[in-house]
């Protein structure tokens, strides 16, 4: 899976949020904020990653188990599903 190129990450100050570019910008008026381990998953969904191999990160990145991992991968992919952000 992969963030769809209309979406970028910008990292103002101490915060990271996605803002839709180019076409999309006319129907997704807002911004998303990210806290760090959701900017660690956007950038490896913007290099294109399974499910699997992106909880494997988290476990690598974050020292939590692999069950939780797959909790937290699951809710994030679900949010940027229901968005229309990244293509399965």
């Amino acid at each position: 899976m992969k963030i769809k190129s209309n979406f970028i990450l910008k990292e103002m100050d101490d915060m990271n949020i996605v803002v839709a570019v180019g076409d999309r910008a006319k129907s997704f008026n807002g911004v998303i904020t990210l806290n760090s381990t959701a900017t660690f998953m956007w950038k490896k969904l913007e290099e294109g990653i399974s499910r699997e191999d992106l909880a494997l990160a988290l476990t690598e990145e974050y020292s939590v188990d692999l069950d939780k991992a797959k909790e937290d991968v699951e809710k994030f992919i679900d949010t940027l599903l229901k968005e229309d952000i990244i293509d399965e």
